[in-house]
């Protein structure tokens, strides 16, 4: 199958996702920020973009580099841009974070970082654009799966944009009325852009994809998928006009829930799909991977039934912090871990057993996890979550901090099963071909790959 080989840097962008996810993690449990602080305060800002940019978005650009090619059966578009993508982003996000630590009042001198840091995050997701939209391109006609993931890169350029915009702003190098104008109001539309227009699109078109192979389950490009993916773009464009209105200094206190709304609606929808990926599937014992992922759906489905109890009851404003986490840690997080437990296991047994397939026995990738060990790991965090979701309604923050050290431990966790993935600590460590080292390299590329 053509794109099935491995994306050289993938697993080294999983690596820093979960150092920046134990270190946002880490700053939760010790009342860094929120909801110690408020969701303004330039220490919950750190929080955010160490697990939205640090976190999920180096997760999302480590797994669509790797996939994005499957999806579309095309190979990677300029591959060697995947290095100077991942540098440019840990570097940004590190220096974004010093300026945030700046405007709280830690250090001096450090504003000027936060352009700077801006500006190496939007190159960065430039050049991520350019690698995965560029791989989409190729394909004709495209397919349904690529098109969420062609509309989660538009919004990731607008997200990328945005930030940058918000850092001059911020730093007071510049003096732009529609820049002042932008500030509150945009800075929810640029978090819309981020965990739904980039995040939430993308989960669902690798989400059809990888659901429908993993369970053997029939391929078929549904009406509600297409819905689902027209009422995401029509949210994408209702932000899109919002910041527009917001620059031009107007008023839209109205019109702010029309994004959230349809982004609810395509959410239901994908709910309704899975249900019926798992319904009509061929493989009836679920492995762990996709036993989470339906946690994570279940998480998406509850953070929309949250959404419309707060709209209908008026506490959207006072509780979106406590909706932003369901989404983040329940939603795309916990997606996220259950789908890099198996793509770890994935490209693990294709870059150890894939040079020696067919000539001699080689395990299931199956084999070579231990999911009894893994699970409870899993359902730690899972349920660290509903505690800290739980407590943040209730407005009691030291439980949500032992709940965060609660889901830190659990991510902890993982890494070291990841990491006996990939020394294969579960299978026979025999030499599977010449030139290939007694387990692959832990995080870094294998040294007799080409670029």
């Amino acid at each position: 199958m053509q794109g099935a080989s491995i994306s050289r840097w993938t697993m080294s962008y999983f690596a820093a996702a979960l150092v920046f996810l134990l270190a946002g993690q880490a700053l939760l449990a010790v009342g860094f920020g929120y909801p110690v602080k408020p969701v303004e305060a330039p220490e919950t800002l750190v929080i955010v973009h160490l697990l939205a940019v640090g976190w999920l978005g180096l997760l999302f650009c480590g797994a669509l580099l790797q996939f994005v090619p499957v999806l579309v059966s095309k190979p990677l578009h300029a591959p060697h841009l995947a290095l100077h993508a991942l540098v440019l982003l840990i570097g940004g996000l590190l220096l974004l974070c010093c300026g945030f630590i700046h405007l709280a009042g830690y250090v001096e001198g450090g504003l000027v970082l936060l352009p700077i840091g801006g500006l190496l995050l939007a190159t960065g997701f430039t050049l991520i654009a350019v690698m995965i939209g560029g791989t989409v391109l190729q394909a004709r006609p495209v397919a349904l799966s690529a098109r969420f993931v062609g509309l989660g890169l538009i919004s990731l350029l607008a997200t990328a944009g945005l930030g940058l915009a918000f850092a001059l702003e911020l730093s007071g190098l510049t003096d732009t009325g529609w820049l002042h104008a932008l500030i509150p109001g945009g800075l929810s539309l640029h978090a819309y852009f981020g965990l739904i227009g980039w995040m939430s699109a993308s989960a669902f078109g690798v989400s059809y994809r990888l659901m429908t192979m993993f369970l053997l389950s029939p391929e078929a490009e549904r009406t509600t998928s297409r819905t689902a993916l027209a009422l995401l773009a029509a949210g994408i464009a209702a932000a899109a006009a919002i910041l527009l209105s917001l620059a031009l200094g107007r008023e839209t206190s109205v019109a702010v829930h029309l994004p959230l709304g349809l982004a609810a609606a395509a959410a239901l929808l994908f709910g309704y799909d899975v249900l019926t990926i798992y319904r009509t599937r061929k493989r009836k014992s679920l492995e762990l991977n996709t036993i989470m992922s339906a946690g994570a759906v279940a998480a998406l489905m509850l953070s929309v039934l949250l959404y419309l109890t707060l709209v209908l009851t008026g506490r959207l404003q006072d509780d979106i912090g406590t909706l932003v986490y369901l989404v983040g840690f329940g939603w795309l997080s916990l997606l996220g871990l259950g789908q890099l437990y198996k793509i770890v296991a994935f490209m693990t047994w294709l870059e150890y057993y894939g040079p020696v397939l067919g000539r001699r026995p080689v395990p299931r990738v199956q084999d070579l996890v231990n999911e009894r060990r893994a699970s409870g790991w899993f359902y730690l965090y899972a349920a660290m979550v509903a505690v800290a979701v739980a407590f943040l309604l209730a407005g009691i923050a030291f439980p949500v901090q032992v709940a965060a050290l609660g889901q830190a431990i659990a991510a902890a966790g993982l890494m070291v099963e990841l990491a006996r993935t990939r020394h294969l600590c579960y299978v026979s460590t025999e030499p599977a071909d010449s030139k290939v080292r007694r387990h692959p390299p832990l995080f870094l590329p294998n040294p007799v790959e080409r670029s």
